[in-house]
């Protein structure tokens, strides 16, 4: 007999696992309490009708108790407590079910194994320890974006768990599942940072395929991959691995990593030239260089270096005394005679 009994527990188990197992108690105690209490109850009593036993039975086995209905037997109370017992027991299993399948949502939360809802993100596609982190780092530090990181199966949970604004998504970083559920095909910037440069095309032509209209950053170990890239992309930026930062610029603001490329090539539309302000240079101030440097030369000041460091970008009001370094953006370098008459 116990044998019997076990095996009858493990079937009810297992043909009744999830949110039925606490259903079929609760069904189960409603209907032979009913039973129960209808034979052990006086005839006049009406804590057994139909339309009250139900409300009992709730009340009850939430443990309430508000009194308004109570059986008057020994029998009709004993129904009573098996009904608060198996009160107690289905809400058990109903809590367990709860927090069971809370836990399981969360646990693969952080295997990166949920379709996600987003649209309008960005999607950082390869993980590298400590560089990833840096990156995302970069991504979220104005809190206006959402970002999921996409990573291959050998990263087996989020490694950025206490980031609330990252998302996980791990498998095949080429395949339509991934670009499915990091929501690709609604993202606004998608940033490839693969372990080689052949592995990045490869994810650039997935991300591509999945939205064609992304703006989309990738870096390359090798710039002269750039031309066979904007094959799969036309429109894709690339820099330079070794530059992390322009990664996440370039995703944040778009186009800004073409501006360096032609500031740091003779391919742009000018070049970066260094000058020192002569001795009686008649403009004092930076806004006063920036000003002439524009309207007779069509240059523009980036930066100015004197005894207290290099600074970019300076006040209009910083001073640029004799022997101050200007470095400027022009079409070609302006003439020592010319910069000398400051006019």
């Amino acid at each position: 007999m116990p044998f019997l009994i076990a095996r009858l527990l493990r079937v009810v188990r297992l043909r009744l696992s999830g949110w039925r197992l606490p259903l079929a108690v609760a069904v189960f105690v409603f209907l032979s309490s009913w039973l129960a209490m209808a034979l052990l109850e006086p005839a006049d009593s009406e804590i057994a009708a139909p339309g009250t036993y139900w409300w009992y039975f709730v009340i009850t086995s939430a443990t309430v108790g508000y009194g308004d209905v109570f059986p008057t037997s020994t029998g009709g109370r004993l129904v009573g407590l098996y009904v608060v017992v198996g009160g107690i027991v289905t809400l058990t299993l109903l809590f367990t079910s709860l927090a069971a399948a809370l836990q399981s949502v969360k646990g693969k939360r952080l295997r990166g194994l949920v379709t996600l809802d987003l649209a309008d993100h960005v999607v950082l596609l390869g993980y590298t320890p400590g560089r990833t982190a840096r990156i995302v780092a970069e991504l979220t530090a104005e809190e206006r974006v959402q970002v999921v990181l996409c990573a291959w199966d050998d990263v087996p949970e989020d490694p950025l768990p206490e980031l609330p604004a990252v998302h996980f998504v791990r498998g095949d970083l080429g395949s339509e599942d991934v670009m499915t559920r990091a929501c690709v095909g609604r993202a606004r910037t998608a940033v490839v940072d693969a372990r080689d440069d052949n592995e990045t095309l490869a994810v650039a032509l997935a991300v591509t395929h999945a939205n064609p209209g992304i703006h989309l950053v990738a870096a390359l170990r090798d710039l002269g991959r750039l031309s066979t890239l904007r094959y799969v992309h036309e429109g894709v930026q690339a820099v330079q691995w070794h530059m992390p930062y322009l990664l996440t610029e370039e995703a944040n603001d778009p186009g800004i990593a073409q501006v360096y490329n032609d500031l740091m090539t003779s391919g742009g539309h000018g070049n970066t030239y260094s000058t020192r302000v002569p001795p009686g240079f008649p403009h004092a101030t930076f806004g006063e260089c920036q000003t002439w440097f524009g309207r007779s030369f069509g240059a523009t000041l980036l930066a100015v270096r004197s005894d207290g460091g290099l600074v970019v970008s300076p006040p209009w009001d910083t001073p640029v005394p004799t022997g101050t370094t200007l470095y400027y953006v022009a079409g070609r370098r302006i003439e020592p005679a010319r910069l000398a008459a400051g006019r």
